[in-house]
């Protein structure tokens, strides 16, 4: 049975879950701190998780198979800015490849690191973290709407990740169609990897962008850098 691990303070949720995975904790055994001393986003980055200053969380999943992982990240961020809208005061979009923002503004983050036996995934740990109140020293971070519990967030958003997990395959229409309406990048404009156009994410997760260069440029787990 799954199992919530509750830590006043802890390097990082993701550490914990790994290690609670490898000893066979159950799909659905949730990691939370009221603060993580060492938490980390995307390729490594800092994560600022002061005490009482947001949700931070790992939950551990176990696929059947291998098929959703490459659109994990995305599905997961769709599912929780879904879940999250009604707790704040603006329009949640999703920022590819692995963030929630509320008017360009960082609300969230997602982490997914899967473990893996030969050629199947053993299991995935699905780092979250939602600012309630914006880190001060981080201008471009927002918070959800005052007075939003962690109680009100876990009790929306567990279950909006749960089923994001449990999705197969590349993204579906519906969720290409829903990802496109809040899509924080579409139209912007990228300066590095390449320069160009934000068009779409497509179903297998790629960012497509439309170069200067005339060319359709698919990028996948790429560093961008915007031109505004």
């Amino acid at each position: 049975m799954p199992a919530v691990h509750h830590h006043a303070a802890v390097p990082s949720t993701m550490d914990v879950a790994h290690a609670l995975g490898a000893e066979g904790a159950a799909a659905g055994t949730l990691v939370l701190a009221d603060e993580q001393t060492g938490g980390r986003g995307r390729a490594g980055r800092p994560w600022v998780s002061r005490p009482g200053a947001g949700v931070w969380l790992t939950l551990l999943e176990r696929p059947a198979d291998a098929s959703g992982l490459e659109v994990l990240s995305l599905r997961l961020g769709l599912h929780a800015a879904e879940a999250l809208q009604p707790l704040a005061e603006g329009a949640v979009g999703v920022k590819w490849p692995n963030d929630l923002q509320i008017a360009r503004r960082k609300l969230a983050g997602v982490l997914v690191e899967a473990r893996w036996r030969d050629a199947q995934p053993e299991w995935v740990a699905i780092g979250v973290g939602v600012n309630l109140v914006p880190p001060p020293e981080m201008p471009d971070a927002v918070g959800l709407r005052a007075g939003t519990t962690r109680d009100e967030v876990l009790d929306v958003l567990i279950p909006a990740l749960r089923a994001a997990a449990a999705g197969h395959g590349p993204l579906a229409p519906d969720e290409l169609a829903r990802y496109a309406a809040g899509d924080a990048l579409a139209g912007r404009r990228a300066r590095a990897p390449v320069r160009g156009a934000v068009c779409r994410v497509l179903p297998t997760g790629e960012l497509l962008v439309a170069g200067d260069d005339g060319a359709e440029h698919r990028l996948r787990q790429a560093t961008l850098t915007l031109q505004d």
